[in-house]
């Protein structure tokens, strides 16, 4: 079972700059990673640029996709960093989240938030169509 570790961005990470984390904080996340790599169940992590740098293609029925540029005002809506972990179980996700360190340091708020991700598997299969899990990370867990 894959899951997302999504750290929620704060009115905070999303003013800054330039990125110039705590050392203290940087030195946590490196160790908390490497656990979880020595754990074997690290799958890819990264931190995200503020929505400044990003934008969103909109979806709506019957209208052209639409392009709408960065930043974006709900900040509690936006993730600011991610952590992929690949474990045998809910609860065994819940222990890691459990370990994972304040995202913003122990003296600011944040908010991290776990969701599983969908397999392959949890669909019927499409007869004769096998190509989503032929794809890299086409949904094999």
């Amino acid at each position: 079972m894959r899951y997302m570790i999504q750290v929620r961005a704060t009115p905070e990470s999303e003013a800054e700059l330039t990125p110039a984390p705590d050392p203290e904080l940087m030195r946590t996340m490196i160790e908390y990673h490497r656990r979880l790599a020595e754990a074997g169940v690290l799958l890819d992590a990264a931190g995200l640029r503020p929505s400044r740098d990003g934008f969103r293609v909109d979806h709506a029925p019957g209208a052209a996709p639409r392009v709408i540029d960065g930043p974006f005002a709900e900040t509690k809506e936006l993730i600011a960093g991610y952590t992929l972990i690949q474990v045998r179980s809910h609860d065994e996700a819940l222990e890691w989240a459990r370990r994972f360190p304040a995202p913003f340091g122990p003296d600011k708020p944040g908010v991290v938030e776990v969701r599983r991700l969908y397999e392959m598997d949890d669909f019927p299969p499409l007869e004769g169509d096998e190509s989503m899990r032929e794809l890299p990370g086409g949904g094999a867990g």
